[in-house]
């Protein structure tokens, strides 16, 4: 009962995420966390997370380039910052409470991001940034992704939004690309620090799960966020936030 939860969860995370152009790795931190597989440690976690946005990314990022919202000048030199730092954060072995406290911070702010429904009625810029700008906040994302266990697509996604770079169907395409690359970057650093355990058993069916909602997600876009969705969401992520700070106290 508990694994048909746990592939329920990551279904409407990846339905979720792909939605707007992530992979979803927060939420799933989020369920694996608060699951049997919770006890199985940082490093494990940090790598199924990346291996199901492996998959949910490309999805939504094929959905979003078919649908010609790519900028490859936007997102390239983003994607060129992050991808070394991606991989010094994966080979890096934080654990304990430092790692607790990164991992509950991310899972509050994307919670936070999600709660904010209003979307941004501003004029779009449509300007791409600077590469002195765009690089540096690349690699910065793409260190702390690779330490935390995501692809960026949470601190991204909404750093483009603010400043006004893109409208919100273009940073999809570029926040599923970001998310994919940061995720192989971060797999592969662990795999050099010898980190890598991943057993194909648990991760297929994950995979399969994600997949399918990855499909419907990115597919359909913006329309498939159902409100009571995200309002659940929203509680999961809190709830793995603060379980991982109460283990401590």
């Amino acid at each position: 009962m508990e694994f048909f939860s746990i592939c329920l969860g990551l279904f409407l995370i990846s339905i979720l995420y792909s939605s707007v152009g992530h992979g979803g790795a927060s939420g799933y931190l989020a369920v694996l966390s608060l699951s049997v597989y919770g006890g199985m440690g940082n490093s494990w976690l940090k790598q199924y997370a990346w291996c199901l946005n492996l998959f949910v990314a490309a999805i939504a990022f094929y959905h979003y380039y078919k649908a010609g919202y790519f900028n490859k000048k936007l997102s390239l030199p983003f994607i060129i910052g992050s991808v070394p730092f991606a991989i010094i954060g994966g080979f890096l072995r934080i654990d304990g409470i430092i790692y607790d406290s990164l991992l509950s911070i991310t899972l509050i702010w994307a919670a936070y991001k999600l709660y904010q429904t209003k979307k941004d009625e501003g004029k779009i810029k449509n300007k791409i940034p600077n590469l002195k700008v765009s690089i540096p906040t690349g690699a910065g994302i793409g260190f702390a992704s690779g330490i935390i266990g995501v692809g960026g697509g949470i601190f991204l996604s909404p750093i483009i939004l603010l400043k006004k770079w893109a409208d919100p169907k273009t940073v999809a395409a570029t926040s599923a690309l970001f998310i994919w690359i940061n995720s192989l970057g971060g797999l592969f650093g662990a795999g050099i620090s010898n980190q890598l355990n991943i057993d194909l058993d648990i991760l297929l069916p994950f995979i399969l799960v994600v997949l399918m909602g990855g499909y419907l997600g990115s597919k359909f876009g913006s329309k498939s966020n159902n409100s009571i969705i995200k309002s659940l969401l929203i509680i999961v992520l809190l709830i793995a936030a603060l379980k991982r700070f109460l283990e401590y106290l």
